[in-house]
């Protein structure tokens, strides 16, 4: 069989936008994350520090009432479901969750990247792990690096410490990259491991 090069140019060149929270970059762990992916295979396409404003936080946790609402009800359930009373109706607990993500976000600088390679946005939110440090997988960003849980924040009122944000999809990637990039910030650009993992020029019967 033929390869499918046009297939293959799609998926090595799949880009993910991550953020390394503030609270990360305050406790020096921008380099061992940073590692996490080069070491998997993933490209740096972009890469800078940012103090995020309050206008890139809004647009960034972009306030949808489908996002407000489903948002709301996780946690409205997961009050009931303790055995908790419910602070606030699903909305209301929705729109202060927002609130505590922006807080949150433009509490410090953020490393914001772009990665690329096959699956990225898959393999970004797979290191990372669950939202919850607290049920994150051991091995993951979440789990390794942080004590935090849902509970814990919601007594602090603030939002869950879990390191790092990747895009979910890749209609989120196109929305978010441009909150914190130029399209002339993000580069175009090969390494030697582009043919070790996306070709086979270097088979001893190819050279």
């Amino acid at each position: 069989m033929k390869p499918d090069e046009k297939r293959l140019e799609e998926l090595r060149h799949e880009r993910s936008l991550v953020l390394i929270k503030p609270d990360a970059v305050a406790r020096h762990l921008v380099g061992e994350i940073l590692q996490r992916f080069e070491r998997k295979g993933l490209k740096i396409a972009a890469l800078k520090l940012v103090w995020p404003t309050e206008k890139m936080a809004g647009d960034h946790y972009v306030a949808t009432e489908e996002w407000l609402m489903s948002s709301g009800k996780r946690a409205y359930d997961s009050y009931v479901a303790k055995g908790m009373t419910p602070p606030a109706e699903p909305r209301d607990i929705g729109l202060n969750t927002r609130r505590t993500l922006m807080e949150g976000l433009t509490a410090g600088p953020v490393v914001a990247m772009v990665l690329e390679g096959a699956h990225v946005i898959e393999v970004v939110r797979k290191i990372r792990g669950n939202t919850s440090p607290l049920q994150a997988e051991v091995g993951t960003i979440g789990f390794d690096y942080s004590m935090e849980s849902y509970e814990v924040s919601n007594a602090g009122d603030w939002a869950v410490k879990n390191i790092i944000h990747g895009s979910d999809s890749a209609d989120n990637y196109a929305r978010e990259v441009a909150i914190w990039f130029k399209p002339e910030e993000v580069v175009n650009y090969e390494t030697v491991l582009t043919e070790v993992a996306y070709t086979k020029k270097w088979y001893p019967k190819n050279k």
